[in-house]
């Protein structure tokens, strides 16, 4: 039986409620965890794991088109295991990304209060950007769309990329000879930011996911959420103002020479 307007919006609102359920009680536990280390990381590594665990409940209770449930909970599911497994080897036992020190050295005192706004805020956060995901499971029509299975290999493209990048600026960070210099191995020489942009491209897959499902246009509000937040907030902004306390001229170099966020050819020797 199809579900009419009014019964997809019940669906919609208790799948959602579902999503806070799941989402909240993780984040709280990784906020206890940071109280615990002084690691704010640990809210990386709850943000990337909740998305792959609200494309797999949503699933498995949501009543649409089965072959479409699976293969975005696999697709989703592949990205965020592999992403929060990163997170947590690059997490445990390594200080604090610069980013939430600089946090701190903003925010002042209450910090216990400010880092739980932060770590429940991410929570929320995706709730919202699993609205691609939700669309499309509760979606009865009976076949897979092309713009889904276009969204897959875009999402595929995207984590190839970043599985890449990822891996190369960890070969470099582990020979010591490297300590101290700029990465411009491989993806890292076109662009200064590759993980990043492939970050972003998943996450154009994942909107595309459910562009054709009802309500799924909602979902392009993930990769424009995501550009922003790449680029102006907690992405590109902080991690080069750290980048360039520590490298100074050397970054500066990398920075009129390279590609800040798509990967493009180097322009070795250019002018400020």
């Amino acid at each position: 039986m199809i579900p009419t307007s009014a019964g997809l919006a019940v669906l919609t609102a208790h799948l959602l409620v579902l999503g806070l359920l799941i989402t909240t009680p993780v984040m709280l536990a990784l906020w206890a965890l940071h109280l615990r280390t002084r690691n704010a990381s640990w809210v990386d590594v709850g943000w990337a794991g909740n998305v792959g665990l609200l494309a797999v409940a949503y699933a498995i209770v949501a009543p649409g088109h089965l072959p479409r449930r699976i293969l975005i909970a696999a697709v989703v599911g592949v990205w965020s295991a592999r992403l929060t497994l990163h997170l947590i080897t690059r997490t445990i036992g390594a200080t604090e990304d610069p980013r939430y020190g600089d946090m701190r050295a903003r925010w002042g005192g209450n910090l216990g209060l400010k880092f739980f706004t932060l770590f429940v805020g991410q929570g929320l956060l995706d709730v919202l950007l699993a609205l691609p995901f939700l669309f499309a499971a509760i979606d009865p029509s009976p076949a897979i769309h092309p713009l889904t299975w276009l969204g897959a290999a875009v999402a595929a493209l995207g984590m190839l990329g970043e599985a890449t990048a990822d891996a190369q600026l960890r070969a470099f960070k582990a020979d010591p000879a490297n300590r101290g210099q700029v990465c411009r191995v491989g993806l890292w020489g076109w662009s200064r930011h590759p993980n990043y942009f492939f970050d972003w491209l998943v996450w154009v897959g994942f909107a595309l996911l459910g562009l054709a499902s009802p309500w799924g246009w909602t979902g392009l509000l993930g990769p424009a959420l995501m550009l922003y937040f790449l680029t102006r907030v907690t992405g590109i902004a902080a991690t080069e103002a750290h980048a360039l306390r520590s490298r100074g001229e050397a970054y500066r170099q990398y920075q009129r020479e390279v590609s800040a966020f798509v990967p493009w050819p180097p322009q070795r020797g250019k002018l400020p």
